[in-house]
């Protein structure tokens, strides 16, 4: 009897509690990564404030899917409550691993890490809408093929476009939001890209597509999601900003995403962004922003307590971790699909092209050059020059379209992997008229409604200066413009080298689109493997083609 009565009570106790936690708030964990762009192995790292001396800066190892995955599951464990998303830019722009196959290893790698939702960023858009959706829903791919090992199936996760409309239907077109319940408690995931995609991607790509205000989208599907008795409501952004602290903190910031969460109804809880490549974790206008970097070097752990009788957010905290690859184990499932791929893309990938006798980098000089954007330049140039392919005089590189650092390894070794990996766009190269008065036009328009200074990467022989203290659109020295040393004339005409996502007015530089009489050449890839062919091996140019004053 008295044991009876002892259980009894053990009971009573462990069922108050119960009912007291039932009641209580309930805890919902959010892990979120952004830019992924296919880098299914570890791209570097991310640079942080030196532990030891905040003065400097270190690089820790980090990123890739495999480590990714463990750090997912570890994060996952033991929270019942929990989703895998993202802010966009999961593909696009990928190492020639993802890339070779159209971005299907990592739709793949994601899907098996047990991603549920993300917003579309620009670079889904890069082949545009039909690719898109075959991304989403699987096939094989219209031109190539099924290349990989096995069928594509298509990604297990929601791509979501909330402020992306075909002009044909007038409807979005993929689905704007994604709900999950947690114990019986809805959330909402709006997923959208920012409204400035059409600049910066290929007409092509976003032919036919329309891309709507960020905050004026969000806000016009809350009452919709609100009515669904849905209270907690994430925002996940293709848009993002630029902070002033380390990668796990937010002293400042400025950029886009400031603007529109200021405008976002206050019914939006968190936003989780992406696009600037930065990591931060900050408070604007009350409410948490985030971003994790790039490349898989971060995944974002967000914790949130959420009442269960008003389903309002009560509490949300966020916490960037890196994924140190000397941490974190290798994931077996992603090793073996990793392995897979590598298997079928070995014979092009390993393939030597050249050597260098020193790194090349994307590191900026005062004036905004880098020895890697030089040395691109050159090869476009030296791919163009011929009269058959063109007769270049000049070629312009975009910096956004070098993607990564050309490390010195293997005794100066460089394959057609590495070289894909800084220029993973397959963009042709394309020769046009443009007079010297165009020429200093595109030359200014790297400071107009630029979000930061897009200096272009210039061949050899052509220089100039700009004065920093000067206004913008006026900012370059008409007199300082030449072309292997002589006065470019703003009345003549030269042939000049640029990719076709330039060509067709990315980026801004919209007087390129006046370009005549156009001669397509070689991707842009082929061009800069044929110039470490032909010339190596390849040594660091000087940084003396563009001066900076002031």
């Amino acid at each position: 009897m008295l044991a009876m009565t002892a259980q009894l009570a053990l009971f009573g106790v462990a069922g108050a509690a119960h009912a007291q936690d039932a009641a209580g708030p309930i805890d919902v964990r959010i892990l979120a990564i952004n830019d992924f762009h296919g880098n299914l192995l570890p791209a570097g790292g991310i640079k942080i404030r030196d532990p030891k001396d905040p003065s400097k800066q270190i690089t820790v190892p980090a990123g890739g899917s495999e480590a990714m995955a463990t750090l997912v599951k570890q994060l996952k464990s033991g929270n019942k409550n929990s989703i895998f998303v993202a802010a966009g830019d999961l593909i696009g722009a990928s190492p020639l691993l993802s890339a070779l196959f159209h971005d299907e290893p990592t739709v793949e790698s994601l899907s098996l890490m047990g991603l549920e939702a993300s917003a579309v960023g620009n670079h889904e858009f890069d082949e545009g809408k039909d690719e898109l959706l075959r991304m989403q829903n699987g096939g094989c791919h219209p031109k190539d093929g099924c290349a990989g090992p096995r069928p594509f199936g298509g990604a297990k996760y929601k791509y979501l476009a909330a402020s992306t409309f075909d002009t044909a239907t007038g409807k979005t077109v993929l689905p704007p939001y994604y709900v999950k319940e947690f114990e019986g408690v809805p959330v909402a995931f709006i997923g959208l890209t920012l409204k400035d995609t059409p600049g910066i991607v290929m007409p092509s790509g976003v032919a036919g597509l329309k891309f709507q205000d960020e905050a004026e989208t969000v806000n016009a599907l809350v009452p919709q999601i609100r009515a669904q008795g849905i209270e907690t409501i994430v925002v996940l952004i293709h848009e993002g900003g630029f902070p002033t602290g380390d990668y796990n903190e937010c002293p400042g910031i400025s950029g886009p995403i400031v603007g529109i969460v200021k405008k976002l109804d206050k019914a939006v809880d968190l936003v989780i962004s992406g696009h600037t490549h930065k990591a931060y974790n900050c408070q604007i206008d009350g409410r948490l922003v985030t971003s994790g970097d790039k490349f898989g070097s971060v995944v974002t752990n967000i914790d949130l307590k959420i009442d269960r009788k008003t389903r309002d957010l009560v509490q949300a905290k966020a916490d960037n971790v890196i994924v140190d690859t000397a941490v974190y184990a290798k994931d077996p499932e992603q090793t073996k699909l990793i392995e897979e791929y590598q298997k079928v893309a070995a014979p092009l990938a390993n393939r030597v092209v050249g050597r260098m006798s020193a790194a090349l980098t994307k590191d900026e000089s005062p004036s905004g050059e880098t020895t890697l954007g030089n040395l691109i330049a050159d090869s476009q140039l030296a791919a163009t020059a011929t009269e058959r392919d063109g007769q270049a005089l000049i070629a312009f590189m975009n910096p956004g379209g070098v993607r990564t650092d050309l490390p010195m390894k293997d005794e100066g070794k460089v394959t057609y992997a590495g070289l894909f990996a800084v220029q993973p766009f397959a963009n042709s190269l394309v020769t046009v008229d443009l007079t010297g008065a165009q020429i200093k036009t595109m030359l200014e328009q790297q400071w107009i409604n630029q979000p930061k200074p897009r200096i272009l990467h210039v061949s050899k022989g052509f220089t100039y200066s700009w004065d920093n203290a000067r206004p913008v659109g006026d900012r370059v020295l008409a007199d300082s413009v030449k072309l292997n040393g002589k006065p470019l004339s703003m009345e003549a005409s030269y042939r000049v080298t640029i990719n076709n996502f330039l060509a067709d007015g990315g980026d801004g530089f919209s007087v390129l689109k006046e370009g005549k009489n156009p001669l397509y050449g070689l991707f842009d890839i082929d061009a800069f493997a044929a110039y470490f062919a032909g010339n190596s091996p390849i040594e660091p140019v000087k940084l003396d083609r563009i001066t900076r004053l002031n």
